[in-house]
């Protein structure tokens, strides 16, 4: 039986859906039928059990991976094949990078499923999307410091996921870059503001995983052709 990591080794191209934003059966359709890794669950707002049922639900009309990306310990639901627990590295909140950890271990402690469970360091780098006001993650980094919070993550703490989260605007590449060139054991997360297939190429040659979102809800059809400009990509591997 695979561990959590392998089955997301292979992972290229996700989609992230939000509970709190609506999709039409037939866009859900297409979107799980795109020939994409995985579908990721979750928002920084609104996420509620009650919609993160309903979605599971509806994507689990399909066969591909499903993860959640648990952002309220309210709405923390079962069933899906793993979950992904954020660690904002760049905010002085400590809140969002141990102690809401802290209070779900003391709240669910014997019915967390470790086996299931990934930490992701999360480095924000878009001061106005909602995931940064919620953190009050400082945004405003070099490329330099991007990649030396990278390498706590990948080095220091050991984590299997570095996401970079640029949430709602397409990321700067060099600052990309300095961070590929410095994560070598952690799997490279890519979100934010992915729009046409040239953006989505330019992620996934520095990333090892490229999650598209926010295309989705505008132009579901854009949001298809992200599937083959980042699986026809090769990554460029830890120099």
């Amino acid at each position: 039986m695979k561990s959590i990591q392998q089955m997301i080794k292979p992972w290229r191209h996700v989609f992230k859906l939000d509970p709190d934003r609506f999709i039409s059966d037939e866009d859900l359709q297409s979107i799980c039928l795109s020939g994409s890794d995985a579908i990721l669950i979750g928002g920084s707002t609104g996420v509620t059990y009650e919609n993160t049922v309903d979605l599971l639900s509806r994507v689990r009309k399909f066969t591909l991976p499903c993860a959640l990306e648990v952002s309220d310990l309210e709405a923390v639901v079962t069933g899906f094949d793993c979950y992904m627990i954020p660690m904002v590295l760049n905010t002085p909140d400590q809140a969002w990078i141990l102690g809401q950890h802290r209070q779900a271990i003391e709240r669910y402690g014997s019915f967390i499923p470790w086996d299931m469970l990934l930490a992701e360091g999360y480095i924000v780098l878009n001061g106005d999307s909602s995931v940064a006001r919620l953190t009050g993650a400082e945004t405003e980094l070099t490329a330099e410091a991007a990649a030396a919070y990278a390498q706590i993550a990948d080095k220091l703490m050991n984590l299997p996921i570095v996401y970079l989260e640029y949430s709602g605007v397409f990321g700067d590449m060099d600052t990309v870059q300095a961070v590929r060139e410095n994560v070598e054991y952690s799997q490279l997360f890519y979100g934010g503001g992915i729009t046409c297939e040239a953006e989505a190429a330019q992620a996934a040659a520095l990333c090892d995983t490229v999650v598209v979102g926010n295309i989705i809800y505008r132009d579901v059809q854009q949001a298809l052709l992200t599937v083959d400009a980042v699986k026809m990509t090769e990554p460029i591997p830890y120099l």
